[in-house]
């Protein structure tokens, strides 16, 4: 069973172990060795849990989410649970804040101009999928890859504190951001080798994380 996740705006991606693994090192706000380390032992037992209790093969992000904290709590760590749940809330509230207004700033030359295209164009909110599907569909990508480039455009557009934003401005963040993950990935191409092995050991950890195992328990959430 191939599980998938439900996000908040009603798209679905599959399900990734390794996402998981990040939530639990966000939560403890410090990337050292020890953290890393009980952050992948507890992302297993959540991951474990997920593929033998979940009775169907689709679960929300939130779903997900309170299962993390649970398992936070559950085993002393509550401060790392409630940094990770302000860390969620703040984000939400971030991107509730935006709006794209659908103007381009190349064609407006003076602040008149401005004015007007800001007052008529209607604000549209914040929607991360949809910059997903127009990377797919423009540059022919996989759906990963189009995630991650979207993902570090919204990063860029939360951190910059910007709460009104053009489609031109976001489509410049869209093409940099491909532009260097494009980059990177040439770059890699002589470490297709090692590539395909994490690939297959991220494939095969999950894998060994559906079937039943002696000695890991499941979390009562």
């Amino acid at each position: 069973m191939q599980l998938k996740v439900i996000k908040a705006d009603g798209s679905q991606e599959q399900y990734l172990h390794t996402k998981v693994i990040a939530a639990f090192v966000n939560a403890f706000d410090a990337p050292e060795e020890q953290d890393t380390s009980t952050a992948r032992q507890l992302a297993e037992t959540v991951t474990f849990y997920l593929y033998n209790n979940h009775p169907t093969n689709k679960i929300t992000s939130n779903e997900i989410l309170s299962i993390i904290q649970a398992v936070l709590s559950s085993t002393g760590y509550d401060d790392a649970a409630a940094n990770l749940a302000e860390h969620h809330n703040k984000r939400n509230l971030l991107r509730s804040r935006i709006e794209i207004k659908k103007y381009d700033v190349h064609k407006i030359c003076d602040s008149l101009k401005l004015r007007q295209a800001i007052t008529e164009s209607e604000p549209i909110k914040w929607n991360k999928s949809r910059i997903v599907n127009d990377i797919i569909d423009e540059y022919d990508l996989d759906n990963t890859t189009a995630r991650v480039i979207a993902s570090m455009v919204e990063e860029k557009i939360l951190n910059s504190g910007l709460r009104c934003v053009s489609t031109s401005f976001i489509r410049f963040l869209v093409v940099l951001q491909t532009q260097a993950i494009l980059s990177a990935q040439q770059q890699m191409k002589p470490d297709d080798k090692k590539t395909a092995f994490a690939v297959k050991n991220h494939a095969l950890t999950e894998e060994r994380l559906r079937q039943p195992q002696n000695g890991l328990c499941p979390v009562e959430v």
